[in-house]
């Protein structure tokens, strides 16, 4: 029996959406004078398919399913004799937004209308960005492409197969959580990483030090303090990207907090935040006064490797069990205490670790915040350290001067905060 048709209204919303989508993608083909279709084409093509949506939906999927057989047997034929021919462009790309904007075109009819137009919007950008597209791919080195894969292989290969749920010594140890904070590092590293590198025109101390503190800061502060001894090196430059790269590290526990816990942002974010601020204006007073120093070049080989990862994985499952073991045993004092230990070297970890136990209700707002700002701060001590061993005299003043006010400002904050 023919499923009663949609009220008159609903399908010419449908057709009109399917039309507009068609003549937009067309719109696109016919600006770059598209031999196979133009902007009539799409837009015949995308009202074929809400007929043939129409049609399914009156007489079942057979119909659909014989509208694309037949679709794409039309196409394959039209590109074989564009290949007859023997032109040098002999691409399948306008032949699949035909086929992706004929289905959407069905989709609309189904009541799809948003994703239709989301669709449709993609196709669009994708079509017009193949310069952009083109030379990015050509910039992708080797290395830039095995880490990619690697991000592929922990995020969508991994994390899906390990349990999601709550196990181990007082049941802190969640293994999909604790994977999936390392994917979240390894990506957001990795983004800044291939960030920089695809803006090369702006690689001056500002850049070169938020992304620094995206990927480490703690390994920016060690590598730059290095660098200082090299002959020649500017040291008020290098001292403010590293002070840039340390105060991004209050930003990004800002976004992990966020994720990690969103349910208690009102209550743990504004001191965080308070501190991001203070910071940020120590850095941007120090990057104000090197300005007219010579530029720092970025890193160019990729931040990240499926064993660092994987390091860090065990490192936030020890830093969970720590501050649970701490809780128990010893109350908050115990929380504050292991605190500063894992946050010398790492705010990933005791941020991450920390917020989840927050989302867990099994540590109070209040202690929990504090606990990631007294991480920071410990994290702060470490940085003046190695800047005092490896970095040059000329280096070591205003890094020190912009750690200790950060220091004191962090200090003020803890003792002060209601």
């Amino acid at each position: 029996m023919p499923t009663p048709l949609p009220e008159t209204a609903e399908l010419l919303q449908s057709f009109g959406t399917a039309l507009g989508l068609g003549l937009l993608v067309g719109l696109q083909r016919e600006w770059v004078q598209n031999r196979v279709a133009g902007i009539r084409t799409f837009a015949l093509l995308s009202l074929l398919g809400a007929l043939c949506g129409l049609l399914g939906i009156l007489y079942g999927g057979w119909v659909i399913a014989a509208a694309l057989i037949a679709f794409v047997s039309v196409v394959i034929i039209g590109h074989l004799a564009e290949m007859k021919n023997k032109e040098p462009d002999a691409g399948l790309t306008t032949e699949m937004a035909m086929l992706v904007m004929f289905t959407t075109g069905m989709i609309t009819m189904q009541g799809l209308r948003l994703v239709s137009v989301i669709i449709a919007g993609t196709v669009m950008v994708l079509l017009q960005s193949k310069k952009p597209l083109h030379d990015m791919v050509r910039r992708i080195g080797e290395d830039d492409l095995r880490e990619i894969a690697r991000l592929v292989l922990a995020g969508l290969v991994i994390l899906p197969a390990l349990p999601n749920r709550e196990m181990g010594y007082l049941g802190v140890l969640n293994p999909f959580a604790i994977w999936l904070m390392v994917v979240l590092i390894v990506g957001i590293s990795l983004a800044a990483y291939l960030a920089g590198k695809f803006m090369s025109g702006s690689k001056g101390a500002a850049l070169a030090g938020i992304f620094g503190g995206l990927i480490s800061s703690t390994a920016t502060t060690a590598s730059l303090a290095r660098r200082s001894r090299v002959a020649g090196a500017c040291g008020i430059t290098l001292a403010a990207i590293t002070l840039i790269a340390s105060a991004i590290v209050f930003l990004r526990v800002i976004v992990e907090v966020s994720i990690a816990a969103p349910a208690h942002i009102q209550t743990m974010l504004p001191p965080l935040i308070a501190m991001m601020f203070w910071f940020g204006l120590i850095a941007a007073i120090t990057h104000r006064l090197s300005e007219r120093s010579s530029k720092h070049t970025a890193d160019e080989s990729p931040p990240s490797e499926l064993k660092s990862a994987v390091v860090f994985g065990l490192l936030y499952a020890v830093v969970l069990l720590v501050v649970a073991a701490a809780r128990h045993h010893f109350g908050d004092s115990g929380l504050y205490v292991a605190a500063a230990i894992s946050g010398l070297t790492d705010m990933d970890a005791i941020t991450l670790s920390t917020s989840r136990l927050v989302s867990m209700a099994s540590l109070e707002t209040s202690t929990a915040w504090r606990m990631i700002l007294l991480g920071g701060l410990a994290n702060i001590v470490f940085k003046g350290i190695l800047v005092m061993t490896l970095g040059a005299r000329a280096f070591i003043k205003p890094v020190m001067l912009g750690l200790t006010s950060a220091l004191l400002g962090g200090v003020a904050i803890l003792a002060l905060w209601p």
